[in-house]
């Protein structure tokens, strides 16, 4: 496993116009709990993965994450459709349309029997200041490690 998040970019598009960001501009100096999942709007994603984290926002705040990420490989207008679907008021979400991060997570997998294409697996990771702390990765086609209770059962025993 990587023991730090890797350099790359990201394009978002937070209103009107694309910005470029590095992984500098989202970990550097901050405690971070990023989410990775296949795709918006796909069932578990969708029902139950993303929504976790928006309704547990506050409680990983009290245990001292400066900010949660949702990452998929999509791009920034589906991530942007998605948020505004789910009325999500909190959690911000990471295009990774390239797969540029996911690629040097070592975290690619080949949907295309689906019709999905290369997504991320589904997995959650603990930062500090670009550190990875701990990382959940669950197996394919799961959803039992990665989910925001497990996150905070984590973060509750390093008090």
């Amino acid at each position: 496993m990587i023991k730090q998040v890797p350099n790359v970019k990201f394009v978002i598009r937070p209103e009107k116009e694309f910005l470029t960001i590095t992984s500098d501009d989202v970990f550097k100096g901050k405690n971070i709990v990023l989410f990775a999942l296949p795709g918006a709007f796909t069932p578990t994603c969708n029902d139950y993965h993303l929504p976790g984290y928006e309704l547990n926002y506050d409680e990983l705040k009290k245990l001292g994450v400066d900010e949660i990420y949702c990452l998929s490989a999509n791009d920034p207008f589906v991530m942007k459709a998605w948020a505004k679907n789910l009325d999500l008021k909190k959690v911000k979400m990471l295009p990774d349309a390239n797969l540029e991060f996911t690629k040097a997570m070592g975290m690619l997998t080949d949907r295309s029997a689906s019709g999905m294409g290369q997504r991320s697996k589904r997995y959650s990771i603990y930062i500090k200041n670009k550190v990875i702390e701990k990382m959940f990765v669950d197996e394919d086609g799961k959803f039992d490690v990665s989910d925001s209770n497990t996150m905070i059962s984590f973060l509750k025993s390093l008090k």
